[in-house]
């Protein structure tokens, strides 16, 4: 790219960041006594550089919450460890079966909350400034599925979780509480925590820096909401185990999906493209759970597509798409229970969805209506930041309703006619893999290396499901040396080194260089593989492309089959244990999309996690996982940037009270129509810390037989929504409306919220108080 002269404007704003540096920088000080501590020893030294021939072992540090090793890679410099991934039997209260006599599992299922925070906090995914929770559509949950072989001995923690993606802060804090509980029962060789990847979760549970930034910061109201409903619904999971049986079976799904970057998928070679007949993949893969007597306990549904039916204009915590298939199969199967309620759990699980979208009407010029499926995702007029896909409803709300109905229509029909019984023994590998340092092994005499974490220039460009804003475009493959400059004045200019690494990437953050306060990304990584009988279900760090998940399943098999172990089900489970961004393959990677760009670990990331984990599969098949140590322990940083919105004391107006109707219902209402009410409010964010009350308001029907009020709708239905408005001076409203459904009987209703507020008297702590109201009475009618 030529050189050109920076014109006044862009000096002065040059300027004005240098500035801003400088005040940043002290700031920063202050909020950091000391910068970079952790709690864990972390082995930075660790490297993958070995041959396949080579038998050097260097010493690793070890997890203090390991009691298991899992596998090294081909050529990687692992320390042999005396670890087993069996564990001799525990006592627990579960019903010994000789497995000669019985070929099913012990299975238990558990649902808990793990909303969080609803208010004065960052949604987790688009990465869009002002994107705060303001209120509430739907509860978020964490759904724990736990298999064991009849005595109990050997088994495994599948945890899929209704938030953007886990973080290597959560895992390791998760682990941290199960080992205190349960000792070396549940460990990190066993457990996978999956995130569904909605994109209209909280944020604020992370470590590393770039994502505390993304989220405004850290809080750890919100970190240990989550954390702590992870926990119960493994615990919920370990006291409801009983004997039973698991089935899988398989089908495609249409109607949900398009690929985002078909420009990208085009770069893979045509004779393997030719295998496919679609560039998304459409197989959904389902496990239904029972009892000995037939009875249904669970389900688990591997599904590849982003949960973005709900866009970026969205302020309300919700579990988008894949979050309302499990609600509408759980509330098919728990009748008679209010959502989030009853024995039945129903988790689906994110795949590899990296490029796939759920907005099948595909990009549109939103100024134009022409269509902008091109490789940069531009428009002629307004450039990309006008280029946006759009789902198949009316609004957001009813697109997420489609998609959500079309993958849980799927999974309904997949699962009654489900006949293939999983069996066989249960087996589990991990490893914690410096990603900064693999040698890939491209064939028997050329290697290649990954590199330090770095982002290109079209990651700030987002996707046709979430634009950027700064006027970014995809496919961007040169630099540009305004933004350079800020850059270089703000936090460094890249080396050469990683420059070189990321080729054809061009380098905006430098991240694997930039460790203040504390590393802006990961450099330790989890990969993990649990079976179940003939059934190996992947862990993924990161969010892999359709053909990178494809490649890998594939290689994944093979690995198990040349070792007898033969035709293996592989589940690409995406978004576990710790976070990495996306994994695109080395071809697409050359077209510098979006989801290139934000491929971290360079060109050769997907070769290097095949590498890796086929080295696990191997050590599965083989019965050798034993002799394979764990890696270098990740860290636990103890200062974290803090999310800065100040507590404030919540107030009522002069002469009200919390909870007084600002606006009152209509008398009456048809199904259809929405009733909606208005009370003086309070920040929803204090029910993150008291939880006095379990949902935020409730829809209640008069049965005039027992002369009582029934609920009828919770906070965590699809036809209520829960809205908070924000004044001044502690001051705020909550709207509740209850869009009425065809399915509604006619009678008397009403609406009760249920809030805290915070208060605090002169020279004392602040306390939170719960309170609650009730709307007047109102009459619902068919006609």
């Amino acid at each position: 790219m030529a050189k050109r002269s920076f014109s006044m404007l862009e000096m002065f704003l040059i300027f004005l960041l240098v500035m801003m540096t400088a005040v940043t920088v002290a700031l920063l000080s202050l909020l950091f006594i000391t910068s970079g501590t952790i709690e864990n020893n972390r082995d930075s030294g660790y490297s993958t550089t070995q041959s396949p021939q080579a038998t050097q072992s260097p010493q690793a540090n070890e997890s203090p919450l390991a009691t298991q090793d899992s596998t090294a890679p081909r050529g990687s410099t692992l320390t042999q460890g005396h670890m087993a991934t069996r564990m001799s039997p525990v006592t627990s209260t579960l019903e010994t079966t000789p497995f000669q006599n019985f070929s099913g599992y012990q299975i238990g299922v558990g649902r808990a909350d793990c909303t969080g925070q609803v208010a004065d906090i960052t949604l987790m995914g688009y990465g869009k400034s002002g994107q705060y929770a303001r209120g509430i559509l739907t509860r978020l949950y964490s759904r724990a599925f736990i298999m064991a072989e009849p005595d109990g001995s050997n088994r495994m923690v599948f945890v899929s979780i209704d938030i953007g993606m886990v973080s290597q802060r959560l895992r390791l804090e998760v682990l941290n509480r199960l080992q205190m509980k349960y000792g070396s029962l549940y460990r990190k060789d066993n457990v996978i925590l999956s995130g569904t990847h909605t994109h209209s979760g909280p944020a604020g549970y992370f470590q590393y820096t770039l994502f505390v930034i993304a989220s405004e910061g850290y809080t750890n109201r919100t970190f240990e909401y989550i954390v702590s409903g992870i926990v119960q619904s493994i615990e919920i999971a370990h006291t409801n185990m009983k004997r039973g049986r698991i089935l899988i079976n398989k089908g495609n799904v249409d109607g949900a999906q398009i690929n985002r970057s078909p420009y990208s998928y085009l770069q893979n070679p045509q004779s393997e493209r030719a295998r496919y007949s679609s560039n998304t993949d459409k197989e959904m893969i389902v496990l239904k759970m029972v009892d000995l007597n037939g009875d249904d306990l669970g389900l688990i549904s591997w599904f590849a597509v982003h949960p973005v039916s709900m866009n970026n204009s969205n302020h309300l915590v919700n579990s988008d798409n894949m979050g309302y298939a499990s609600y509408l199969f759980e509330q098919e199967k728990n009748k008679g229970y209010l959502p989030g309620e009853g024995s039945y759990v129903a988790a689906f699980a994110s795949s590899n969805l990296g490029d796939v979208s759920p907005n099948t009407l595909g990009p549109h010029c939103i100024n134009t209506g022409e269509s902008c499926d091109n490789p940069n995702s531009s428009c002629p007029i307004g450039g990309p930041n006008m280029c946006i896909a759009m789902g198949p409803g009316q609004d957001m709300f009813d697109s997420t309703q489609i998609i959500g109905q079309i993958i849980y229509q799927k999974a309904k029909e997949l699962y009654a006619s489900a006949s293939q019984e999983v069996t066989g023994p249960l087996a589990s590998a991990h490893q914690w893999v410096n990603m900064t340092d693999v040698t890939v092994w491209l064939n028997s005499t050329h290697t290649a290396k990954t590199c330090k974490p770095a982002l290109g220039y079209s990651f700030a460009a987002g996707t046709i499901d979430g634009v950027g804003g700064l006027n970014f475009s995809q496919g961007a493959m040169e630099e540009n040396p305004f933004w350079d400059t800020i850059r270089n004045q703000l936090l460094g200019s890249p080396s050469e080194e990683i420059k070189e690494c990321h080729k054809p990437k061009p380098i905006l953050l430098h991240t694997g260089e930039m460790l203040r306060p504390n590393p802006w990304h990961p450099e330790i990584v989890d990969v993990q593989i649990i079976t179940v009988g003939s059934l190996a279900i992947t862990a993924l760090p990161g969010e892999f492309t359709t053909m990178s998940g494809r490649r890998f399943r594939e290689a994944v098999q093979a690995e198990f089959a040349s070792y007898g172990m033969q035709n293996m089900t592989v589940v690409t489970s995406g978004l576990c244990n710790v976070y990495t961004h996306y994994i695109t393959t080395y071809e697409e990677y050359q077209a510098q999309r979006y989801e290139a760009a934000s491929t971290i670990y360079g060109p050769h990331t997907l070769s290097a996690y095949i590498q890796l984990f086929r080295a696990l599969a191997k050590a599965i098949a083989t019965d050798s996982v034993a002799n394979l140590s764990s890696g270098p322990e990740p860290p636990f940083f103890k200062q974290l940037i803090t999310n800065l919105i100040a507590n404030i004391v919540d107030r009522a107006p002069t002469g009200k009270t919390f909870g007084d109707v600002l606006q009152p219902l209509e008398p009456k209402y048809r199904v259809g129509e929405v009733a909606e009410v208005t009370f003086v409010g309070a920040n929803p964010k204090n029910s993150a810390e008291n939880r006095t009350h379990h949902t935020f308001l409730t829809v209640e029907k008069y049965e005039a037989t027992s002369q009582t009020w029934q609920i009828v709708h919770n906070d965590a239905s699809w036809e209520t929504r829960f809205y908070w408005h924000k004044g001044l001076l502690g001051q705020s409203n909550a709207t509740i409306q209850w869009h009425i459904p065809e399915t509604a009987q006619p009678g008397s209703y009403r609406i009760r919220y249920l809030g805290h507020y915070r208060k605090q008297d002169f020279l004392r702590p602040a306390v939170i108080l719960s309170f609650e109201s009730t709307s007047s009475t109102f009459e619902v009618v068919t006609t």
